[in-house]
């Protein structure tokens, strides 16, 4: 774990735990006799977090794995326009959560069933469809598609 990750999780254990400012820096400089988090090796680090985990703190896995991304590279492409329309406030659903279901909304009908995750869709012919749809969204909201 690096430094700052282990400080992090220090500052993490302690609003977890309750402990305010001034207690931590009372742990901090009874378990390693340096008050200041700065001051401390990654040894004095490893101790005060072995003192939160005494006390009850149980880290967790860190933030949420991100979600792999789509193997067509049309299918990328809708992703990148979605976020664009969410950036720009367009849409009320980030994400590929969204997403799929504006497809699910917009296509089910259509299509006679629509995909439960965009990112497994293969014909092309229907990534076009709403790669066009999403262009529309885009032009209607004044998104400029050539601007990273």
């Amino acid at each position: 774990m690096s430094r700052a990750a282990m400080i992090k999780t220090v500052h993490v254990g302690c609003r977890s735990l309750g402990i305010d400012g001034e207690t931590r820096r009372d742990l901090q400089l009874q378990v390693t006799g340096k008050a200041s988090i700065t001051d401390m090796t990654d040894g004095d680090l490893t101790l005060v977090l072995g003192a939160l985990k005494a006390r009850g703190f149980t880290p967790s896995g860190g933030a949420a794995p991100r979600r792999k991304a789509a193997a067509r590279g049309d299918v990328r492409f809708c992703h990148v326009l979605w976020a664009k329309l969410y950036k720009a406030g367009a849409v009320q659903m980030a994400g590929a959560a969204g997403l799929n279901a504006f497809v699910r909304s917009q296509y089910t009908n259509a299509w006679g069933a629509a995909p439960i995750d965009i990112d497994t869709l293969t014909d092309h012919r229907k990534i076009a469809t709403v790669i066009e749809a999403l262009k529309a969204m885009c032009r209607r909201a004044d998104i400029d598609l050539e601007a990273r």
